[in-house]
């Protein structure tokens, strides 16, 4: 019998689609619950164990009662063997907790559910030794750490893979950190907390995200010069978070949320700092677009740091409508070989998946490849 452990944090990825940019304290979480924010963790975490069905009656998931993973595993058809107590953990205390305990029960692989300061929180308890490996189901909102999959079916596929076969590599995975306050502020200040071990196996895992490369101002300017000289009259744009965007900001001579979304029309600021609330508000039975960048090394556009511009948003401006925006190292670089997405929601991946362009400068463009 196979035996691996569950995390679920419950509050991971509720600031996203309010535009609080992450969840850590619980101020933060009563606000994005007082702004309509969701959770989703759970069923992010259920796309994962969706993959490991056909191991049913050869695996044992041990986790922790009520929303912290039990509920999860019994909606997969799974019988968890629980460890501890509590039944409404929401704190980075009670994640350790639970993470101690389930190493100590010799797991051969954790599956946590959340972001970057859940990462942390896994880290503070296996340190160094490294022991179980891990694997991150992405919940979380911004996802600067190499320890989660590409998306959460990805995360599953990969813990099938490495209880099956017994004999994937393992390497270490950066976890990183951000200061929310910061990066609520529009200041990004990341730091390497440690590693943790990892599975691998293909292109399953996702990169560290790392700064952008080749942004020169001259290339963003001829980037943002291609953009603005095709924007048109009354259509509402959604402008996403990055340097690269923020160029267009500029050149449009409007202030920018460079960690933010923002939403322009006709040279006017609509909103800035917008949530998904204010998007769909803004753009519903009018003609949309929506700007984004690429994130450096990891080859995202939907998904991280960038919740705000939901799948429901996406649905309705649709894929044709899409604008990327990147320099073409940035592009080119990217170990994949591809652009990712991860909506959370099926139906929108695939409509993104295939091919779709990327502006690079004026008048230049690549076509690339996107899947989820």
């Amino acid at each position: 019998m196979k035996k691996i452990g569950l995390i679920i944090n419950p509050v991971a990825g509720m600031g996203g689609k309010v535009g609080l940019k992450g969840t850590d304290g619980p101020e933060i979480v009563e606000k994005a619950r007082a702004l309509g924010a969701r959770p989703e963790s759970a069923l992010k975490a259920g796309y994962a164990l969706q993959m490991l069905s056909g191991l049913k009656d050869q695996l044992e998931i041990v986790t922790c009662p009520g929303e912290m993973g039990e509920e999860t595993v019994r909606k997969s058809g799974f019988e968890p063997r629980l460890i501890g107590s509590t039944n409404k953990p929401s704190t980075a205390e009670d994640t350790e907790k639970a993470a101690k305990e389930i190493a100590a029960k010799g797991v051969e692989l954790i599956l946590f559910a959340g972001g970057d300061g859940t990462a942390r929180n896994i880290y503070h308890v296996l340190g160094d030794d490294n022991v179980p490996p891990v694997i991150g189901i992405p919940a979380g909102v911004k996802i600067h750490s190499a320890v989660y999959a590409t998306t959460p079916r990805n995360a599953g596929e990969l813990a099938r893979l490495y209880l099956q076969e017994g004999s994937l590599p393992l390497r270490r995975a950066e976890v990183m950190d951000i200061d929310e306050e910061a990066f609520r502020e529009g200041r990004l200040s990341a730091r390497l907390y440690g590693y943790l071990m990892v599975p691998c196996a293909g292109d399953l895992m996702q990169h560290l995200k790392i700064g952008g490369v080749g942004s020169e101002e001259s290339v963003l300017e001829a980037i943002a010069e291609q953009v603005v000289e095709h924007m048109e009259q009354d259509v509402v744009y959604i402008v996403g978070p990055g340097s690269t965007t923020v160029s267009i900001m500029q050149k449009l001579g409007l202030n920018s949320t460079l960690l933010g979304v923002d939403v322009v029309e006709s040279g006017k600021l609509l909103a800035a700092d917008a949530s998904e609330k204010q998007i769909l508000e803004l753009i519903k039975g009018r003609p949309a677009k929506i700007i984004v960048t690429v994130i450096g090394g990891q080859g995202y556009i939907f998904g991280r740091g960038n919740q705000q511009i939901s799948a429901e948003v996406i649905r309705q401006v649709e894929k044709k409508n899409i604008i990327v925006v990147a320099t073409r190292e940035k592009v080119l670089s990217l170990d994949y070989g591809h652009l990712l997405a991860d909506t959370g929601d099926d139906e929108v991946n695939a409509m993104l998946a295939g091919y779709i362009r990327v502006i690079t400068g004026y008048k230049e463009e690549l076509v690339y490849p996107l899947t989820s």
